[in-house]
């Protein structure tokens, strides 16, 4: 039986074709960025930490298990979507943006590398009817308003360590829009992921200053 060659990048546990795939990321962003404006031009140079690094924050909260369906709205250039769907190629993720040369980035990208687990679509989230395991996000939008947008397309059979629902990466002060689910919802600081251990000795990659105020917020629907 084929056992794929392992090796650990920034704590995690990759085959070769997944590092492969994130290190093809630092090349194909800066390359898409220089045609369409993506991410700042000063942002850019911090593409890692601020973009790759931070979604897969989520991986340190749930590790999906094979057959999740996750649905990304807001992917942008595919963000939390695309560094998820390299890190758990068992699982499928769905990724959804109103501004159609974003998706087309996401969607070039995504064949680039060989990911056969993501569909791109430009569409609305009041436009997509199927229902998903989980959603993620990246600050798009207030969390009450999200919330309206995606309940319908989270189903309630789970298969996870964490009850189907919405996962969403934001910063600075939560206290308002987490208010109206302050009974159910968990709020994760990414920082303190820096303290777990990981499968090598590589410097903490959530220790940076950049991660003090960024959060994980999960909320079970």
């Amino acid at each position: 039986m084929y056992s794929p060659t392992l090796q650990t990048k920034w704590g995690f546990l990759l085959t070769d074709t997944q590092a492969q795939q994130f290190a093809a990321l630092e090349v194909l962003y800066p390359e898409w960025n220089a045609k369409i404006n993506l991410i700042s031009r000063k942002d850019i140079d911090h593409l890692v930490e601020h973009h790759i690094l931070h979604s897969l924050a989520i991986a340190k909260l749930i590790r999906f298990e094979p057959g999740t369906t996750i649905l990304d709205v807001g992917t942008g250039g595919g963000f939390p979507g695309i560094p998820l769907a390299i890190l758990f190629p068992e699982c499928h993720f769905t990724l959804i943006d109103g501004i159609g040369k974003k998706v087309m980035v996401a969607a070039d990208i995504a064949q680039r590398i060989g990911l056969t687990n993501v569909e791109c679509l430009h569409e609305r989230a009041e436009e997509e009817k199927r229902q998903f395991d989980f959603v993620v996000s990246r600050a798009v939008m207030p969390l009450p308003d999200l919330v309206k947008l995606v309940r319908k397309n989270v189903h309630h059979k789970y298969k996870n360590a964490l009850p189907n629902g919405l996962i969403v990466l934001k910063g600075g002060n939560l206290d308002a829009e987490i208010r109206p689910f302050a009974k159910v919802a968990e709020v994760t600081e990414i920082s303190s992921f820096a303290h777990q251990p990981t499968t090598d000795s590589a410097t903490d990659v959530f220790a940076s200053e950049w991660y003090k105020e960024k959060r994980i917020i999960y909320l079970p629907i």
